[in-house]
């Protein structure tokens, strides 16, 4: 059974909505939504981003997740079995639901270390990097992201679902995740119970301490909810965009790059072999002098602040 993948006709509407948005931005309120060398630089990253992942997902899709799906899912007697027992998934409607929640929690943990591990960080800050939330910065994705983020979709075709139907899933996904970068959508009521929306992306993009590291969820946010990574927009809070420590250049090489060379560096303020091995693998903003501070440590830090004043 032969599928297209759905991002090859969203490449076209992407484009059109961007600059869709970017004309309405110049008439509404919010004057600063698009900064020209910003958008540049996100669409320099997204060409690039997309033929990278034209060259990844021919290795991981058709040879991987296939040799995978062959040896977990045998044909025995002109029926392909899973070796655990059960008959491998058709292309009924209702298995096509199950894959793209399957999907979806994968994409979840991949999402989520990609926060969690600082290596993995180098690669997805890029998508991070911008002061700027729109849909220009929905393209705006790192390269080496992709070489890794199959690993976490491995046990799909493992357990019976086709390779062909996980990279429908996969594409699905990407355009729910392109559109979710727009400030022009309001919270949507009793979709933010079940969807992942535009507002809590915003979160998910914000630098404020309050919102690091929350909503990693791609189309669900039930995922971020049971493990504990949700939270809504609080319209109090004054969202600031972007990362603690931007790269502070347009030039694409230099934004995919300048975390691998701040791990490097790092790397380099210790002797201790554990503490080089938690500056790339450790929780970002981990240090063996306290001189830099994770999410987790920052926030106690705050709460501290906040009980101090409370006192006071």
């Amino acid at each position: 059974m032969d599928f297209t993948n759905p991002l090859v006709y969203g490449v076209p509407f992407f484009l059109a909505l961007i600059l869709l948005e970017l004309s309405y931005s110049k008439h509404s309120e919010r004057k600063k939504l698009y900064n020209y060398k910003d958008l540049f630089s996100s669409l320099a990253l997204g060409v690039g981003s997309a033929v990278v992942a034209a060259l990844v997902k021919t290795i991981s899709a058709i040879v991987i997740f296939s040799w995978i799906y062959e040896t977990f899912n045998p044909v025995v007697n002109g029926v392909r079995m899973n070796i655990m027992g059960w008959q491998s998934f058709t292309y009924a409607w209702y298995v096509w639901i199950f894959c793209q929640l399957a999907d979806d929690f994968s994409y979840y943990w991949f999402h989520r270390q990609n926060h969690m591990v600082r290596f993995f960080w180098a690669a997805h800050i890029v998508h991070h990097s911008s002061d700027n939330f729109n849909l220009g910065t929905a393209v705006r994705n790192g390269w080496f992201t992709i070489i890794y983020k199959p690993l976490f979709y491995l046990w799909m075709p493992a357990i019976g679902f086709p390779p062909e139907m996980i990279l429908v899933c996969l594409g699905i996904e990407s355009l729910w995740q392109f559109q979710l970068h727009s400030q022009y959508i309001p919270k949507l009521g009793w979709v933010e119970k079940i969807f992942n929306t535009h507002t809590m992306h915003q979160v998910h993009h914000a630098k404020n301490i309050e919102y690091l590291d929350k909503n990693h969820g791609g189309f669900l946010n039930i995922f971020d909810r049971i493990f504990g990574t949700w939270k809504p927009l609080d319209e109090s809070i004054a969202i600031e965009f972007g990362v603690t420590l931007p790269p502070n250049s347009y030039n694409p090489m230099v934004i995919l790059t300048h975390e691998y060379a701040n791990i490097w560096s790092d790397m380099k303020k210790s002797s201790d072999w554990k503490h080089k091995f938690l500056y790339a693998f450790g929780p970002p903003g981990w240090s063996h002098d306290g001189s830099t501070l994770t999410t987790r440590q920052a926030r106690e830090e705050m709460e501290k602040l906040k009980g101090l004043q409370y006192k006071n």
